[in-house]
C-alpha cells in the first residue's frame, strides 16, 4: 500500500496546466517522499497527481494506476485490508492487475460495481478515480475521516487534494472564512466546511461525483446505533467481551502487515496499551514502542508506558519533549495541521512522528478512535449519569456526579462544562437533552467571544450554530430514539473526531514526517460490533470503556487496567512563564499578524496577555486554550498568506 498525498483537477472548460499539477503534488512531498508522479488526460481537462510513501509493493506500485483499457485511472491514499482475497476474486473475473499494491483493487471494484465498491473496502483511505467512459470523476473518503480529502471549485475547475495547502498551490485563493472560525471552537466544526473560504471536505463515510454538468456528495455509511428499545437480546458480559476481543484482535493483526517495520505509539492509557498488548501476540519480534515524555509529572506517562512495554517484551523508546521543543516546532506543526489547536499536544505528536521517522520507521499502530466508540471521555460519563437513568440508583448517581467533578483537574476545562455557557435551547428542543461535550465547547467558546471584533461578534450572535450543525445530521434515522450516550457519541464522531482528533493528533501530524498511522479501533467491523452492544458495555458507573478493559485485561498491566482516562495533553505554555513556548505565544499575539486579522480584537487579546502573569495556575490553564487558538490563527494567517473572503 501507499500512504500518500493525492491531487485531482477536473476542468469544465480550459486545459489543465502541467505546472499546476506539479506544484500541488510537490506541496504534498512530505506525505510521499518516495516519488511524485502525475497523469493528464488527452484532452488536458483532467489531471491526477500522487506523492508516494511506499509501504507495500515497494518496487512497482507507482500511481496513478490505469485500468486494462486505459479508460479509468486512480490515485489513492491509505490502506485497504484483506485486499489479497479481493485481488484473487478480481483476477478470477478476468481483471489483469498491473501492480501488487492494494490501491489497484479499488479501481477494478469500481469498474464492476460503481460507487457500491465502497462497501467492499475495509480500511483508512481517500481516493479519486477518473472514469473516462462516463466522463465522471469519483472521489471517496473512509467511514470515519481517518484520511483527509478536500475540494474546491475555482474558475470552473474542481480541485481535490489530501491537504488544503495543495489546493492553494494549485491556484485556489487562500482566504479565511470567518463564518466558520467561531463554529470550529463552539461546535468542533461542521461536517463539510473548513476554515477557508470556498474550501470543503468530503465528509467521512461519503463520496463525491462530478461531471461536466453537476457535482453531488452522497453518504454510503453511517453508525446506525440501535433504537434504545430494539437493541436485541441481552447477553452476558462474557459474551460481549469475547465478541469485542475477537474483532479488535483481528483489526490489530491485519494492520501489522507491511513490507517495512511496524511500531506502536504507546502512552499510559488503556487504548494504546491494548493495541500494543494485542499486537505483541501476533508479532514474532519485539515491537518497538514509541512514547512521549514530558518534564511535568502531571502530564507525563512514561512510568505506566515503560511498565506496559516490559509486560509484553516490547522495545521501549522514550522521546523526551520540553517546552522549548514545542516552541521551536509550533508553527510548522500548525501549518501542517491546517486547523486550530487547544493545546500543544498536536505539536508533541508532530515531534513524535519525526523521532519515529528518524528511527527508521514508516508505520505505527495507534489508539485513536477508542474514546469515540467506547465513551472514553469524562463528558460521556456525565451523559451516562445524567440521561441514561434506567436502572440507576439516584443516590449513587448523585455521588458519582459529585466524584466526576473532582476528577483530573488538569484536563477539566477540556472535558467538562466549566463556567458560563451559551444558549443551547435549539439542541434541547431537537434532541430532548444537551450532550455534555456541547456544554463544554459552549463554555470554551464563551471565553473566545471576549476577543472577537465587534462585527464578527454581531455575526456570531445572529447565527444559530448548533441548528446549522444539526441540519447536516439525519436526526430521525441516526439519533431519534437512541440512548443519549449514543447520540452524544454520534455527534462527537461527526465533528471533533475528524476535524480535530484525527487531524491534530492523527494523520496530519504523522504524515508531516511521512509516517503512516493505522487505527484498529476505527476498523468498521470493530465499530459495527461495539455500536450494537448495550451502552453499559461502554460506561459502567465511573468506569469508562468497560468492555475494552475486560477484553484486553490479559494483555495489559494491572496499572493500566485500573487507571482512569487521562487525556493526552502537553503542559500549557502559561505554566512556564519563563519558557520559550510562553514567549512564543506572547510575541506572536503581540506582533503585527494578529492586528491584521479582521475578526479579532487585538486590544482585548493584549489585555489577557497583560493579566496572565497575575493569575494562579488554574487561571492560566483556563486561558491557555484561548491563547493556543489565537496563536494557531496567527500561524495559519502567516503561512498561507490568508486574505479576507470576497463577499
Amino acid at each position: 500500500m501507499l500512504m500518500c498525498g493525492i491531487v485531482a483537477l477536473f476542468s469544465r472548460r480550459t486545459p489543465v496546466g502541467i505546472e499546476t499539477v506539479q506544484r500541488a503534488v510537490q506541496c504534498l512531498r512530505h506525505r510521499g517522499p518516495d516519488g511524485q508522479r502525475h497523469w493528464i488526460s488527452a484532452d488536458r481537462r483532467v489531471a491526477l497527481g500522487h506523492a508516494r510513501l511506499s509501504i507495500i509493493d515497494l518496487t512497482i506500485g507507482d500511481q496513478p494506476i490505469a485500468s486494462e483499457d486505459n479508460q479509468s485511472w486512480i490515485v489513492a491514499n491509505g490502506e485497504f485490508y484483506g485486499y489479497e482475497a479481493i485481488r484473487t476474486e478480481l483476477e478470477a473475473a478476468g481483471h489483469r492487475l498491473r501492480t501488487r499494491s492494494d490501491s489497484e483493487i479499488a479501481l477494478h471494484l469500481y469498474e464492476d460495481l460503481g460507487p457500491q465498491c465502497l462497501h467492499r473496502l475495509r480500511g483508512e483511505f481517500a481516493f479519486v478515480i477518473w472514469d473516462a467512459a462516463n466522463r465522471l470523476l469519483f472521489a471517496a473518503r473512509d467511514r470515519f475521516g481517518i484520511k483527509p480529502l478536500f475540494y474546491a471549485i475555482h474558475q470552473n475547475t474542481l480541485y481535490l487534494a489530501s491537504e488544503v495547502k495543495a489546493l492553494f498551490a494549485a491556484g485556489v485563493p487562500a482566504r479565511w472564512d470567518p463564518d466558520n472560525f467561531y463554529p470550529m471552537v463552539e461546535l468542533g466544526g461542521y461536517q463539510a466546511r473548513t476554515l477557508f473560504d470556498g474550501v470543503f471536505q468530503v465528509p467521512p463515510g461519503h463520496y463525491l461525483i462530478a461531471t461536466d454538468a453537476h457535482l453531488q456528495v452522497n453518504r454510503y455509511w453511517d453508525f446506525d446505533y440501535p433504537v434504545a428499545d430494539r437493541d436485541g437480546t441481552r447477553r452476558s458480559d462474557e459474551e460481549y467481551k469475547a465478541e469485542f476481543r475477537a474483532v479488535l484482535e483481528e483489526a490489530v493483526r491485519i494492520r501489522l502487515r507491511a513490507d517495512v517495520p511496524v511500531g506502536c505509539y504507546l502512552s499510559g492509557g488503556l487504548d494504546s496499551c491494548s493495541v500494543l498488548g494485542l499486537a505483541a501476540r501476533h508479532h514474532s519480534d519485539p515491537i518497538r514502542a514509541f512514547t512521549l515524555t514530558f518534564d511535568r509529572a502531571e502530564y507525563d506517562e512514561e512510568a505506566q508506558a515503560r511498565e506496559m512495554a516490559a509486560r509484553v517484551g516490547a522495545e521501549f523508546y522514550p522521546i523526551p519533549i520540553r517546552q522549548d521543543d514545542l516552541a521551536d516546532n509550533f508553527a510548522d506543526a500548525i501549518a501542517q495541521s491546517e486547523t486550530l489547536c487547544v493545546n500543544a499536544h498536536g505539536v508533541a505528536k508532530y515531534l513524535l512522528s519525526r523521532a519515529v521517522r528518524d528511527a527508521g520507521y514508516k508505520v505505527v499502530l495507534t489508539g485513536e478512535g477508542s474514546d469515540e466508540i467506547l465513551g472514553g471521555y469524562a463528558h460521556f460519563r456525565r451523559d451516562m449519569l445524567l440521561y441514561n437513568r434506567a436502572g440507576q440508583d439516584p443516590k449513587v448517581v448523585a455521588k458519582l456526579l459529585e466524584e466526576l467533578e473532582t476528577l483530573n483537574p488538569v484536563s477539566r476545562g477540556l472535558l467538562l462544562p466549566d463556567g458560563e455557557r451559551g444558549s443551547l435551547d435549539d439542541v434541547r428542543r431537537i434532541l430532548g437533552f444537551v450532550p455534555s461535550w456541547m456544554e463544554t465547547f459552549s463554555s470554551r467558546a464563551i471565553k473566545l467571544r471576549s476577543v472577537l471584533a465587534k462585527d464578527c461578534l454581531a455575526a456570531v450572535d445572529h447565527r444559530q450554530g448548533y441548528r446549522l450543525l444539526l441540519s447536516e445530521i439525519d436526526v430521525l434515522r441516526q439519533l431519534s430514539g437512541r440512548e443519549p450516550v449514543h447520540q452524544s457519541l454520534y455527534l462527537w464522531s461527526k465533528t471533533a473526531l475528524p476535524q480535530y482528533v484525527l487531524t491534530m493528533l492523527g494523520d496530519r501530524m504523522e504524515m508531516g514526517h511521512s509516517i503512516e498511522g493505522r487505527v484498529p479501533f476505527l476498523d468498521h467491523h470493530v465499530v459495527e460490533v461495539i455500536r450494537s452492544q448495550p451502552v453499559n458495555q461502554k460506561i459502567r458507573g465511573m468506569t469508562e470503556k468497560y468492555v475494552l478493559r475486560e477484553a484486553a485485561r490479559d494483555t495489559i498491566t494491572d496499572t493500566i487496567y485500573r487507571r482512569q482516562k487521562h487525556p493526552f495533553l502537553a503542559p500549557p505554555a502559561s505554566l512556564d512563564p519563563q519558557g520559550r513556548l510562553n514567549a512564543f505565544v506572547q510575541d506572536t499575539l503581540r506582533g503585527p499578524t494578529l492586528a491584521s486579522i479582521p475578526f479579532l480584537d487585538r486590544a482585548k487579546v493584549i489585555e489577557i496577555l497583560d493579566r496572565i502573569d497575575e493569575m494562579d495556575d488554574g487561571g492560566r490553564v483556563a486561558n491557555d486554550q484561548t491563547l493556543m487558538f489565537l496563536a494557531s490563527v496567527c500561524v495559519l494567517h502567516d503561512r498561507f498568506r490568508l486574505g479576507a473572503p470576497v463577499r
